[in-house]
């Protein structure tokens, strides 16, 4: 009999996943994702405005600090983002995909109207901010301990569930404006403008500076929370692994409803101070799509909601910058957007080269099979 040789040459890259990185070394693949965006931006600008990138990239420096009023309004935004985002880290670090952030916000916002518009002058200005607080919480728990019940009990979708939830949310917001503004004309306006009741005081004349702070409490308390508590653990097994869980003894049902019941309550304090130390008034766009902006902070972040305070400042920083570029220059919102997301493609990208790493073989050889 005749033996036939195949002669397979070995791949010049393969691809394997990382051990494990460094901080160091984690940072330097972001900042070169971080430069390889600008050039690539700066290419962008140069064929489709013909504007020195340079300028433009000033004038997006100049739109978040140039005065104190854009360097808060900087900061209270990306207060609000951070506020979200450590919201929904429980429930994606225990795999319960909660896209109803938006929908908790909003219906914790509404609470929030509902107690200053029903309430204006018959309790206190703050007995009134703690009903607020409460009966937002409140509401925030209910829209996201319903999804967690079914889910726990019937395995339904959490993401259709909770996506749904949404626009319950906000088809309610039409409502109660609806029902608030008889004349029909869909728009709330500030609520008890000249008496202040159910507005958050100013912090040394800063309007957003308490929300800021309350903010930064609630990252140290979820950090704490999700890294030292037995409950923070238990969120981390059952993420992992369900039926793992299930052998240690965790009641994985009783965890998926209190990890939601903790998402919803934060999304009810975020809506609560976009209503009472922000806007003062509720609208469908009150959290302005920053409930599905959090979901792509945790995942940046990997759940540190320390990391998660850089990341929405960043993010932050580059939607005001685009703004400000869009008017500063004349250009169409969309050409400001693509630039955002160029940056971001190549951040969220670089997380490809974090996890995983390309090997080149030592030297070309044959392998006879």
């Amino acid at each position: 009999m005749k033996t036939s040789e195949k002669h397979v040459k070995e791949p010049l890259f393969h691809i394997t996943k990382r051990a494990d990185i460094s901080i160091l070394k984690s940072i330097l693949i972001y900042a070169v994702a971080v430069v390889a965006a600008l050039v690539i931006c700066a290419l962008v600008i140069i064929s489709v405005t013909k504007y020195n990138p340079i300028e433009v990239y000033k004038e997006m420096i100049k739109g978040n600090f140039e005065t104190k009023r854009k360097f808060f309004n900087l900061l209270q935004d990306t207060a609000m983002l951070l506020c979200i985002s450590l919201a929904v880290t429980p429930a994606f670090k225990m795999k319960f995909w909660n896209l109803g952030a938006e929908g908790q916000v909003l219906v914790g916002g509404l609470a929030s109207a509902a107690c200053m518009f029903y309430f204006k002058s018959d309790i206190p200005s703050w007995a009134l901010i703690l009903l607020m607080l409460v009966t937002s919480i409140l509401c925030g728990i209910i829209w996201g301990v319903l999804p967690a019940v079914f889910k726990a009990i019937w395995n339904t979708n959490e993401s259709l569930f909770t996506l749904m939830m949404n626009y319950v949310a906000i088809q309610l917001i039409s409502y109660f404006i609806a029902v608030w503004v008889p004349t029909g004309s869909q728009v709330l306006g500030v609520l008890n403008q000249k008496t202040k009741f159910g507005w958050l005081p100013d912090l040394f004349g800063q309007k957003y500076l308490l929300n800021i702070i309350i903010v930064l409490t609630l990252t140290v308390i979820v950090f704490i929370y999700m890294r030292f508590s037995k409950q923070g653990y238990e969120i981390s097994v059952v993420g992992e692994s369900e039926n793992t869980a299930r052998y240690v003894g965790i009641n994985v049902k009783k965890v998926i409803i209190r990890t939601m019941i903790i998402s919803g309550a934060i999304c009810g304090i975020a809506g609560f101070l976009l209503v009472s130390g922000a806007s003062h008034s509720i609208h469908k766009g009150l959290a302005g799509g920053m409930g599905f902006t959090a979901i792509m902070v945790a995942w940046l972040s990997k759940f540190n909601p320390g990391v998660m305070v850089f990341v929405s400042m960043f993010l932050m920083f580059l939607q005001h910058g685009a703004s400000s570029i869009a008017t500063k220059f004349n250009l169409d919102k969309s050409v400001s957007d693509i630039l955002i997301g160029i940056i971001i493609f190549c951040i969220i990208g670089s997380d490809f080269f974090i996890n995983y790493k390309i090997n080149k073989r030592a030297k070309a050889k044959e392998v006879t099979q």
